[in-house]
């Protein structure tokens, strides 16, 4: 008899998001998200006359964050998109962590990920490293898959005459 299951089909449990350390690293870039997509709508809301391309950086890195707790989240199906997620989160904090010390004045207030993401304990520049080892480590791991089905016997030839 065919199981029913009233929320869909079993999740995946082999993807990036499904182990441990995979569902405390969905957990992370969901509160990042959250966190710095908060501070985004408030800044532009609020004073984005002050540091327009500061604010807009800040809600580029909530979007980024989102995409990738999705594919973090999505297990196999999601690999791609976290890694090009995670792949422009790292280069985005290098570069603006780079832009935001190297020339002050263009950045008057810090986005999420200005001085390497300082104002969030350098998290910002670990959380994507971490991603990419997560993503490495769930590849190299062999799939747990259900054996190859059995194919039926084989009928006996027929007998000779």
């Amino acid at each position: 008899m065919r199981e029913r299951h009233a929320l869909g089909a079993p999740a995946d449990t082999t993807g990036p998001g499904s182990s441990g350390p995979g569902r405390v690293l969905v957990a992370v870039y969901g509160t990042f998200a959250l966190a710095a997509g908060a501070r985004a709508a408030v800044q532009i809301a609020t004073r984005f006359a002050e540091a327009p391309v500061a604010y807009l950086l800040s809600a580029l890195a909530a979007a980024v964050y989102v995409v990738a707790t999705v594919g973090l989240a999505r297990g196999p199906r999601g690999r791609r998109i976290a890694l090009t997620a995670i792949t422009v989160e790292l280069v985005g904090v290098l570069v603006v962590g780079t832009l935001s010390l190297a020339d002050r004045a263009a950045f008057p207030d810090e986005t999420v990920w200005s001085a390497y993401g300082r104002g969030y304990y350098f998290v910002p520049l670990v959380l994507p490293v971490l991603g990419l080892l997560q993503l490495r480590r769930v590849r190299r791991e062999p799939a747990q898959k259900s054996p190859p089905p059995k194919s039926p016997p084989k009928s006996p030839p027929p007998k000779s005459p």
